[in-house]
């Protein structure tokens, strides 16, 4: 994945189609989803993708450009809608309107305009980080060099688009780069984000690009104040930029009422798509008001307010050669289709996951079948059906082991879950997986480690537990082939680094099951040795905000078992760090305060203090500030000329309605 997104973001001459690069991405999410333990922080999956270089300066968006989320059907869009209305405390019935736009396929752009001026062009780059294009970005004719933002009451904004190159236009450079012996470009977008930085503008302009902007990303008034809430909607926002002389989606744009009117427009599209002058491979569905986009939030990844439908699956059928099935660390035992290898959409499938032994039941899929393998969106492997009228009676039934792969230990099945688990904590398979997770970059992050090594080390009897990470002979390594003094001087440095990782990385590392990063860094903060642990129970743990019974339930019997106690306390003797001081701690959850566990909304003008001081305030009093009022809300704080918030919490009646100094004596005293 790192290689094609380096060959499609910084070259722009990728070796496979988009689809296969998303069948690759997708599997490492089903992969990541069935196996927590295998993320690494260095996953796709974590991050968009780069298209930094070294020919042009790094420059930060003023807001983080993340991915999007995917869904492929009707009934993923309606799974949207209920997360959404979970986020945002909205029953059904209750109306939530979206905005669909097509998903252009090209080069994302941040544009920043400042008192009324392009001041800046920037690629996407890695999200965070952008190319700076600036001069490429005003021969672009479709990006305005003015805007009359003023009038908005905006100094400064940041908005995002993509660069595109019509279907036609894409043909005729093509034609000419023929004619000139050149190499012809793979599809519009490669010709799009190739044009973006080139370094003779000249040049881009004479490639006839074009802009839409479909986002505002940043904004703020002459104080430097938030400006985005000038508008209630996203839909507002993408008209108002229509009228500054922005090209903004107009074709395939539509604010709808409800899901159901989203699903039927995307439909409406998928079957429209050829015809659309620019190419797009799919619909961007947004929650149109900006009030409740900020009670949905993000993830590292993506908005939680936002998701692409993607458009059509491909389905093909192949014959079902054999079922594998692999070990996690944890235990757990997936089972793994081999196929005969199909072409699919542009790539050749001959793996499948099947889940589970409850999915391979209720689909009677069995050895030798003919079966109907779908792409879901292009991207995801998974069978569809088996085709029981085509047995001729040598298919053979799937029988789900009842003993581990790996280790002959009897398989158990936990109540509630759907797989079958290996429990012997000294698995070979397992132990394995463990030592690829407690080294990698989610892990304790050992630079040079790596899962060849892991394999290699463990083969040769030096990795017998955790422990013996930390207790490699140096000079062995340096004798083995392909390794030499420097490499093995490397790791011992990586390694000698690696002891004085913080606690929480140490307590994520360990693999226990449900344990990940958020949740190690909380316990951590409650902590100052990782043994004390020793002595916690299920109720302390789920007395700290966001950690559930599983996981508490997993710590805690991970640490009454003496034998990972003792594996913890020969790794502290061997100088791995399992301290820290009140200094090192990671910021703790508030856990008392005037405001503890309140959802707090402020509305009106304040006098004493800013809207962001306010903020602070009730946040360090233990508050959740949220933008709209719902069923959930618990506090409103009314400034002066409060308005149609104040009406909606009054008709509530639940609510517990302040005034900003009854407000400041609450948190004050």
């Amino acid at each position: 994945l790192h290689y094609h997104e380096w060959r499609y973001y910084v070259l722009d001459a990728p070796v496979i189609g988009d689809t296969e690069y998303d069948l690759l991405y997708k599997q490492l999410e089903a992969l990541e989803a069935a196996h927590p333990e295998l993320v690494r922080d260095d996953s796709p999956t974590t991050r968009v993708g780069s298209d930094l270089t070294d020919d042009l300066p790094a420059v930060p968006h003023r807001t983080p450009m993340l991915s999007l989320a995917n869904t492929y059907n009707a009934d993923d869009l309606r799974d949207f809608d209920t997360q959404v209305r979970k986020l945002t405390g909205r029953e059904e019935g209750q109306p939530i309107s979206y905005v669909v736009e097509p998903k252009y396929d090209g080069g994302t752009i941040a544009l920043i305009y400042r008192d009324d001026r392009l001041v800046r062009g920037a690629t996407r780059g890695n999200g965070k980080l952008g190319e700076e294009m600036t001069a490429n970005a005003r021969v672009i004719k479709s990006i305005p060099l003015r805007a009359a933002f003023e009038q908005l009451g905006v100094r400064e904004v940041e908005l995002r688009g993509e660069v595109l190159i019509r279907k036609d236009r894409f043909e005729a450079v093509n034609a000419q780069r023929e004619e000139a012996g050149e190499v012809l470009f793979a599809n519009p977008r490669n010709a799009a984000t190739g044009g973006l930085r080139m370094k003779d503008p000249r040049r881009v302009a004479e490639r006839s690009l074009e802009a839409f902007v479909y986002q505002v990303g940043f904004a703020v008034d002459a104080e430097g104040q938030d400006a985005l809430h000038r508008f209630d909607t996203h839909g507002e926002w993408v008209d108002a930029l229509g009228e500054l002389g922005f090209m903004v989606p107009t074709d395939g744009r539509k604010v709808c009422k409800d899901i159901e009117e989203v699903a039927a427009f995307c439909t409406e599209w998928e079957e429209r798509r050829d015809s659309y002058g620019y190419e797009i491979d799919g619909m961007v569905v947004k929650v149109n008001s900006l009030d409740l986009q900020d009670e949905c939030g993000y993830t590292s990844h993506h908005p939680r307010w936002a998701v692409a439908y993607k458009f059509k699956a491909k389905q093909a059928t192949t014959t079902l050669l054999d079922v594998e099935f692999n070990v996690g660390k944890v235990g757990s035992v997936t089972p793994v289709a081999k196929l005969e290898p199909v072409a699919l959409a542009g790539v050749t499938i001959s793996n499948v996951s099947l889940h589970n032994e409850e999915f391979i039941i209720s689909k009677d899929i069995r050895i030798g079948d003919r079966v109907l393998v779908e792409r879901a969106g292009d991207v995801i492997p998974y069978i569809v059906q088996s085709m029981p009228d085509l047995r001729d009676g040598s298919e053979r039934v799937v029988e789900y082991p009842r003993q581990c792969p790996s280790c002959s230990t009897d398989l158990v099945k936990p109540e509630a879950e759907a797989v079958w688990r290996c429990v012997n904590t000294d698995c070979p398979a397992q132990f394995v997986r463990r030592l690829e997770h407690f080294v990698s970059k989610q892990g304790m992050d050992i630079d040079g480690f790596g899962e060849a090594n892991v394999h290699k080390f463990y083969e040769l009897g030096w990795l017998r537990t955790l422990a013996d990470v930390f207790r490699l002979e140096y000079d062995a390594i340096a004798d083995l082939e392909g390794m030499g003094t420097k490499s093995a001087d490397k790791l011992r440095r990586a390694i000698d680094q690696a002891k004085r990782n913080p606690i929480s990385r140490l307590l994520r590392s360990l693999s226990v099951h449900h344990l990940g990063p958020r949740a190690s860094t909380l316990i951590a903060a409650t902590i100052g040795h990782v043994l004390e642990l020793r002595e916690r129970t299920v109720e302390d743990l789920t007395a700290i905000k966001d950690i559930g019974p599983v996981v508490a339930q997993n710590v805690v019997a991970f640490f009454q078992n003496d034998h990972n106690v003792e594996l913890l306390q020969e790794m502290e003797s061997l100088g791995v760090n399992l301290t820290q001081t009140e200094a090192d701690r990671p910021r703790a959850v508030v856990t008392e305060g005037a405001f503890v566990g309140k959802t707090v909304v402020f509305t009106g003008s304040l006098q004493e203090m800013t809207r962001s001081q306010a903020k602070k305030k009730a946040e360090a009093a233990g508050a959740k500030v949220v933008s709209a009022v719902s069923k959930k809300l618990d506090v409103l704080v009314a400034g002066e000329k409060a308005g149609s918030k104040l009406t909606k919490a009054e008709a509530l009646g639940t609510v517990e309605i302040l005034t900003e100094a009854e407000f400041l004596a609450r948190v004050e005293g």
